[in-house]
Parts: structure tokens; sequence; C-alpha cells
């Protein structure tokens, strides 16, 4: 069983399909989106219509996606975030709104070997910054693999005799060997705003039967996804950004 792992989309259709693209060479058996189709980027309904193409697919909601139905306030977002959520309101079709709401909730569980979530077990909008971040979450879990998103760094953290090691996922493409007995925590990255300093999009394969996750960083058309910001009027910092990978 092989896996697309990603997450973090962030309405940046141009990223997005650099993705698709991508994974077309690739043999993939289900695909698993750790949240926030929205926000930030231009693109929004054009990303939850392909994002439904991919089947199976499992998924979560992100913090920005719950933002644009309404289920959460927009005053834990700083302004530029939040302008970009006012204007996803106003430009979202009914349907993919409806599609958006309808998202669950994470954690959620897959095969009952892999849990899914945004921000981290225990708490959906939490970021996982570090080995103390992971210690936390790794007591909320109870499957040997956790997949989670919301910081926009490819990371793994491994967990052995309560013992928590991180590793940043650095370059273009990078594997590793996930070892019997150790449980780990992996984020593939963003694949709409990657805050890395890689502009590339960022996403993960993950193959079940050997055990093996293989990371890879994407060319995109940045200046697309910048163009469409800058027509739309949204905050300029937004199209910024995207070229220096923060």
């Amino acid at each position: 069983m092989r896996y697309l792992i990603f997450a973090d989309i962030h309405g940046n259709l141009e990223a997005f399909l650099a993705v698709l693209k991508f994974i077309q060479k690739k043999k993939i058996d289900h695909y698993i989106f750790l949240g926030d189709m929205v926000g930030y980027g231009a693109s929004p309904n054009e990303i939850i219509q392909k994002i439904q193409t991919l089947k199976p697919l499992s998924m979560i909601r992100g913090n920005h996606d719950k933002a644009v139905c309404g289920l959460d306030s927009i005053e834990t977002f700083n302004p530029i975030a939040a302008s970009a959520i006012f204007w996803t309101k106003e430009k979202i079709l009914k349907k993919n709104y409806n599609f958006l709401f309808r998202q669950k909730q994470g954690p959620q569980f897959l095969h009952d070997t892999i849990t899914i979530c945004h921000g981290a077990p225990f708490d959906e909008d939490y970021y996982i910054f570090g080995e103390f971040d992971a210690a936390e979450a790794f007591d909320h879990i109870k499957t040997p693999l956790c997949f989670f998103g919301h910081t926009h760094f490819p990371f793994v953290y491994a967990e052995k005799d309560s013992i928590v090691e991180g590793t940043f996922i650095e370059g273009e493409s990078n594997e590793v060997k996930l070892e019997k007995g150790i449980r780990y925590l992996i984020n593939p990255g963003s694949v709409g705003q990657p805050r890395d300093r890689n502009p590339r999009a960022s996403c993960a394969i993950y193959d079940a039967e050997t055990r093996i996750i293989k990371f890879h960083r994407l060319d995109y058309n940045i200046e697309e996804a910048q163009r469409k910001i800058l027509a739309e009027r949204l905050p300029p910092a937004l199209a910024e950004r995207l070229s220096l990978g923060i």
C-alpha cells in the first residue's frame, strides 16, 4: 500500500497541480490529506474541486478550513491571514463551502496503524515544534505512525523508550526507513506555502510494505500563483512569501 501524504495547500492551485502531475508517474493506492485546503491563496474553488477527484481519499479539516466555514473565530488569525479568510468566504461556491463544512475533525484513524491530524492528536490547532511538543503528542496516540501538518515544515519525530528525537528534512528528495518498535510523528511539509526557506511544493509518499517514506520537493509556477493573488487584491505579502519559502 502506497500513500500520498500531503497538507496545507492553502489555495495554491499551481503548487497542487505540480503534485498531481508528479504522482501520475507513481503508483498511489490511497491519498491522505492533513488539512487546510484554503486560506492565503487565490484558488480555493479549484483546489476543493480537484481534491475530490483523488480516490480513495482520507482527509481532515485544518484551522483555515474551519475559519472559512465559521467554525472557528477569525480573531485568532493575524491580519493578513484574516483578510484572506474574509476574501475566501466571499469567493467560495456554495457546493465547495458545504464540502469544507463536512470535513472531519482530527484525529482520525486508518487501518489501526495510522493516526492523522492537522496540528496535534490532542488539539487540532496546536503546533508541534520540537521534541517537547512531540513527546506530548506521542502520549495521545496509540498507533505506531501519526501524520500531521499545520507547521509547514517537513519533519520526522521518532520515539523509542520514551526518548524523542526530531529530524528536519532538507533537500529536494529524502527518504526515511521506519524501524519496527519505534513510533513516528511525520509532517510532509506544505504543498502551497512552505516555510522552511525552500519555496518548492512539499509532499511525501509512504510505502507501507517497505516501511519507507520519501519526501519530495517539486518546482511549480510560483509567478502565476503570485499573479493571481495580486489580481484579487489580496495582501502583497501573501505573494511575496511564496518565492521566499517563508
